[in-house]
């Protein structure tokens, strides 16, 4: 018996979709696949699930930017607005000045540079001069914020050391004092005659006469 034909309609039942949508996409591109190779031809398949996902399948002597150049040359289709046009030809613009600042990089540092008319030597020697003039100019920035730190810090290093000296001063003439308060109160104890040392008081010694 043969396979009976199935309406074309939505699935709605989630899991047979995910399902009939695996088988399909595994026989579409082996389709694709098979007329690239019996036919000679350029194909391109881009397939998109329903949860997002993307297959693709493009013929392995081509790309898909030159798939779709040849839609739009044939088809006479703009496949992107304005914006994109514009947004892609500043792309360009900006690839091409990159290379150029690539060329002028290798010149600058004297690499093919034998091509060179002697017009554009003696720019580039121009641009040379202007640049080494420019690094010495800022050398000398530097050097001269160094130096001037340098005599800043030379001089706080000098008032610092100005306070220690005198903090050992002050602090040698309160040790001086402190000796030479013991030495007056020894001296005094020394003047003062034995009869007059105070006796210690003995509480008990009235009781026993």
């Amino acid at each position: 018996m043969g396979r009976g034909k199935i309406e074309i309609k939505r699935i709605e039942n989630p899991s047979n979709r995910h399902v009939t949508y695996s088988k399909r996409r595994t026989g579409i591109m082996k389709k694709a696949r098979e007329i690239t190779v019996l036919c000679d031809a350029q194909v391109s398949l881009i397939l998109f699930a329903s949860s997002g996902k993307m297959h693709e399948y493009c013929s392995p002597s081509t790309t898909l930017i030159n798939i779709l150049e040849k839609y739009h040359k044939a088809s006479g289709k703009r496949l992107w607005d304005a914006k994109h046009e514009n947004l892609s030809n500043e792309i360009d613009r900006i690839k091409k000045e990159n290379d150029s600042m690539q060329i002028e990089l290798r010149h600058l540092k004297g690499e093919d540079i034998q091509s060179l008319q002697h017009r554009d030597l003696m720019a580039l020697e121009e641009a040379l001069e202007i640049g080494l003039a420019s690094i010495r100019a800022k050398q000398m920035d530097l050097l001269d914020m160094t130096s001037r730190n340098w005599k800043i810090l030379k001089e706080e290093n000098k008032e610092l050391q100005i306070i220690l000296h005198r903090q050992e001063l002050a602090m040698e003439n309160a040790r001086d004092q402190i000796d030479n308060g013991y030495q007056r109160a020894g001296d005094y104890n020394e003047q003062v005659p034995f009869g007059f040392w105070v006796q210690p008081i003995q509480p008990n010694s009235q009781k026993r006469m």
